[in-house]
């Protein structure tokens, strides 16, 4: 699930990745701000994938709205079983074989989720959230998730906690990075791993993760991303330790897909 403003720079990309794959295994939907008319062939995996949009800005509930949109969209189909939000910017780690077997045979679903005490995390909760969410079990975690299907049906039918957040967790309580953490700590604690499978690099400081353009995408780089006890961190996957902790990883520029394509085959297994 595709959440954008509007073109994919990286869909080239994405498609090397998706040609890895059987047609019959992945879906594609795409949430685009309204009005923008792709122009991908048809026998291209983003072709007639928009689903029917509305306008989404950074920190407002509106973007909980199109992601919301985007699973509603997405259970249509009943054969998806994972679904996973990704933006623009993101690209896969591995082949399409590497991530379907992790995703599928997952007795958990991923979304991050921890206690921040301080004020971007504790400091945000509104008294209007109560009873339904008390302080203690506010949670704050990234907007790149995946669930299974039951969570997606669960999220896309909640009508106790998602008006309450829409009501009281405005700026700078922000929707997209409580309500989702928040509601599944409280509800499924068990049924997600309290983390996500997309990295970001937050060592530059900031609200926002780093962006890297086409000076940062190198061999070294790339195998810093993939290789085990580097970026991919300590983390376990069906309560065992695991190598791979991260799937996807953000920000990456336009300017990075000329690279990304070349390197691909060699160090992340499609192209």
């Amino acid at each position: 699930m595709f959440l954008t403003r509007g073109p994919l720079p990286l869909a080239p990309l994405w498609e090397k990745f998706f040609a890895g794959g059987d047609r019959a295994l992945y879906s594609v939907y795409v949430h685009a701000t309204p009005g923008y008319r792709p122009d991908f062939p048809p026998a291209s995996a983003f072709y007639r994938r928009q689903v029917p949009s509305q306008v989404a800005q950074w920190g407002q509930t509106s973007m909980c709205d199109a992601e919301r949109r985007l699973l509603a969209n997405a259970l249509l189909d009943p054969g998806n079983e994972r679904f996973v939000l990704v933006s623009e910017s993101c690209v896969p780690l591995y082949g399409f074989p590497v991530v379907y077997h992790y995703l599928t045979r997952s007795h958990q679903s991923f979304v991050g989720a921890f206690d921040d005490p301080g004020p971007h995390g504790r400091g945000r909760y509104r008294a209007g959230l109560a009873p339904e969410v008390r302080p203690d079990q506010w949670r704050k975690g990234a907007q790149w998730f995946e669930l299974d299907r039951a969570l997606a049906v669960d999220v896309v039918a909640d009508e106790r906690y998602y008006p309450k957040f829409r009501e009281h967790c405005r700026p700078p309580c922000y929707v997209d990075e409580h309500y989702l953490p928040t509601v599944l700590s409280v509800e499924a604690p068990g049924r997600i791993a309290n983390r996500s499978v997309t990295w970001v690099d937050w060592s530059r400081g900031g609200a926002h993760p780093a962006t890297f353009g086409e000076a940062d995408v190198g061999e070294a780089f790339l195998k810093r991303l993939t290789t085990p006890g580097k970026e991919q961190g300590a983390c376990t996957y069906n309560g065992q330790p695991a190598e791979v902790c991260f799937l996807f990883a953000r920000k990456f520029a336009p300017s990075t897909l000329k690279p990304l394509l070349t390197l691909a085959p060699k160090m992340l297994g499609y192209g």
